[in-house]
């Protein structure tokens, strides 16, 4: 995993296994994306093996998983986290499952900084969780572009965002910019 190492706690934003699920078709990955599959399906091979994901108790990061991966684990890398996660996550260290708040359409938890308030309320629970827990986590993100419009005021707010694709997505936000 670029910038983070197998032994830190980790936050994946669910495009992450969605986007490892790609390599189940080789041949229909667009070429800007196949650098961008391999990085996802490479992190999510680590953490699987090493474990050290942060999760939130309320079960909201898991059940957004739940609802974009299939449970059986196939046919892809993403589908296989997501059977992994079903079978260890109340083995993970008690530190690494935090506690979130929801407080209107965020979390008590998520930062108070100008920067993000239209951050995605959807994603909002990563950032509240990455937040909550004692040591921040970085937050693993594949190919939504929003992310790298905020990321500069998160961290600004002490949260580091692991872009495993960072070309593509700079590409892409860069073009929804010029719209």
């Amino acid at each position: 995993m670029n910038n983070q190492t197998a032994s830190s706690p980790i936050v994946i934003d669910t495009n992450v296994p969605k986007t490892a699920n790609l390599a189940v078709d080789p041949m229909s990955i667009p070429e800007e994306l196949i650098i961008c599959v391999q990085q996802c399906v490479d992190s999510i091979m680590e953490v699987i093996e090493n474990g050290n994901l942060v999760l939130d108790n309320g079960d909201e990061i898991f059940n957004e998983y739940r609802g974009k991966l299939s449970m059986s684990g196939q046919p892809g890398v993403g589908d296989e986290f997501l059977k992994w996660l079903h079978y260890n996550r109340y083995s993970f260290p008690e530190s690494n499952r935090v506690t979130i708040t929801p407080k209107d359409d965020s979390y008590d938890e998520f930062p108070d900084h100008p920067g993000l308030a239209d951050f995605d309320i959807s994603d909002r629970k990563f950032v509240a969780v990455a937040n909550a827990h004692h040591k921040k986590p970085q937050i693993m993100e594949a190919t939504d572009s929003k992310w790298w419009g905020w990321k500069d005021a998160l961290d600004e707010s002490g949260i580091k965002v692991n872009f495993l694709c960072p070309d593509f997505v700079k590409v892409k936000y860069e073009k929804k910019m010029e719209k």
